[in-house]
């Protein structure tokens, strides 16, 4: 009984006998078997009990006594701490009563326990991404010198990695030298240190509708005034673009090029063309989000390579591909707004995230990362048509097949309401993420965006179906 007990302790900790040792007195605690106050078994005796090393046990109490969960009684052993309260239920399940707003979909994906599904975040499941090279990665940095691991960095950030970055910016067309790049510790951060840079309060900003969302989100806390242009297939609506800039003159325009998020939709030549024209008419600055680029199959047009950096400037990050625990990210820029950006992100952050760039670095160095981005490549399109099969069987129609990427627009039939789904699901455990939280005009109430990687378990499929079935 006792073998058997310590075998399903080691399948469900993955093998590792230290969290072998630390799972069974969790365990005795939560059947209250080990009471707040009761002294454990002795190191020795459980280490019988346990059939492992009397290290192995020191090791697993000592993490035990480093989370809070035992204590250490000098001379006399280890103790059950005093335990707080219990989770209330209300904060384990799904906040159903929050507000479908920019921040719904990230805060329901972020928040969502390991067993629920989430096809509408925006990021790849771990099992896709490159495990092994990112444990190489840090066996490597585990081995580097000192400054590597504890001083800050400089505030351009990693010459090496800036310097790489710059050369795979260049297979796009855009020339950046390697001081015209500034790293951030992401995405998001480059557009907020962007924003106060450029922005003061009650300035007009244009973005795309629908949009990523979190764009909403940055500009609602930098107080600026959003207005909003539908976007096509081939990118933004010239015509009423060309009308947003004479009506509302605004300051910065902030959009995706090469893979549109939500729509998947890619910039024409000559719709980039028509809105750098204007943007030089009419002084405006545009942020490109290229978080997607090495998704792409074959390279697209980015703005920021007609413009060559004059009135673009251009951003991007490792999130998406290799890791979102490694925050990195960084921003392409004229020389004198670099400068600005600077003093900003010493004033706001002092260093850079070092360790992470150090890490990104090593993983792009890696002849592996380049196999990893094929595979995925290929992976993700399969996903692609075998998802957009499964939603066509249901009615959901996607507002364009897109090229490369993660995600499919798609409208649902019958003109039912989004958020209503989302809703639903989310009662079953599954993260969606209803149009109207990208949309500033609020014109996508029949649209759901899936994140095809994210689409593997067909429980998705059944919950959508049922949910439409309902609505007919």
């Amino acid at each position: 009984m006792v073998s058997d007990s310590i075998r399903m302790l080691d399948e469900s900790t993955g093998g590792t006998r230290v969290s072998m040792v630390m799972a069974a007195i969790r365990q005795r605690i939560a059947g209250r078997s080990l009471t707040s106050g009761d002294k454990l078994p002795s190191i020795r005796s459980f280490a019988g009990t346990m059939q492992v090393s009397t290290s192995t046990v020191v090791e697993a109490y000592d993490r035990l006594a480093a989370e809070g969960v035992i204590q250490s009684r000098p001379g006399s052993g280890f103790y059950v701490a005093s335990q707080a309260a219990a989770l209330a239920l209300s904060e384990v399940g799904p906040k159903l009563d929050r507000a479908i707003d920019p921040f719904w979909v990230s805060r329901q994906s972020l928040e969502a326990r390991s067993a629920e599904l989430k096809p509408g975040c925006g990021w790849l499941p771990p099992s896709w991404l490159p495990d092994d090279g990112m444990r190489r990665a840090l066996r490597t940095l585990s081995r580097a010198a000192g400054p590597a691991l504890a001083e800050y960095d400089a505030p351009l950030g990693l010459p090496p990695l800036r310097q790489l970055i710059s050369r795979r910016m260049g297979e796009r067309g855009i020339e950046a030298s390697p001081d015209q790049i500034m790293l951030t510790e992401s995405g998001t951060q480059a557009i907020d240190l962007l924003c106060r840079l450029l922005l003061e309060p009650g300035d007009t900003v244009l973005v795309d509708d629908p949009c990523y969302f979190n764009f909403h989100a940055l500009l609602r806390a930098h107080r600026a005034r959003c207005i909003s242009v539908p976007y096509t297939p081939a990118g933004p609506d010239v015509e009423l673009f060309a009308q947003a800039l004479r009506d509302h003159r605004p300051r910065l325009y902030i959009t995706n090029s090469a893979i549109h998020n939500p729509t998947g939709a890619t910039l024409s030549p000559v719709t980039a063309h028509r809105v750098l024209k204007l943007a030089e008419q009419f002084g405006l600055t545009i942020i490109e989000d290229d978080i997607f680029a090495d998704f792409e199959h074959a390279v697209s047009p980015r703005l920021a390579a007609f413009d060559g950096l004059d009135r673009v400037i251009h951003i991007g990050s490792f999130s998406k591909t290799l890791s979102a625990a490694a925050r990195c990210g960084f921003i392409a820029a004229r020389r004198d707004w670099i400068e600005g950006l600077i003093d900003l992100k010493i004033a706001t952050s002092l260093g850079g995230g070092r360790l992470s760039a150090e890490l990104v670095l090593n993983l792009l160095r890696d002849g592996g990362y380049r196999k990893h981005m094929e595979a995925l490549r290929q992976r993700l399109s399969r996903a692609m048509g075998e998802v957009t099969t499964r939603l066509k069987a249901l009615g959901i129609e996607p507002w364009l097949e897109p090229q490369a990427g993660l995600f499919l627009w798609c409208r649902l039939p019958d003109s039912i309401d989004a958020a209503d789904v989302a809703r639903e699901a989310l009662v079953e455990n599954i993260v969606l993420a209803p149009g109207n939280v990208f949309s500033l005009a609020q014109s996508a109430t029949g649209f759901l965006r899936f994140n095809v990687s994210q689409c593997e378990d067909s429980r998705v499929f059944d919950v959508l179906g049922r949910s439409i079935a309902r609505r007919r």
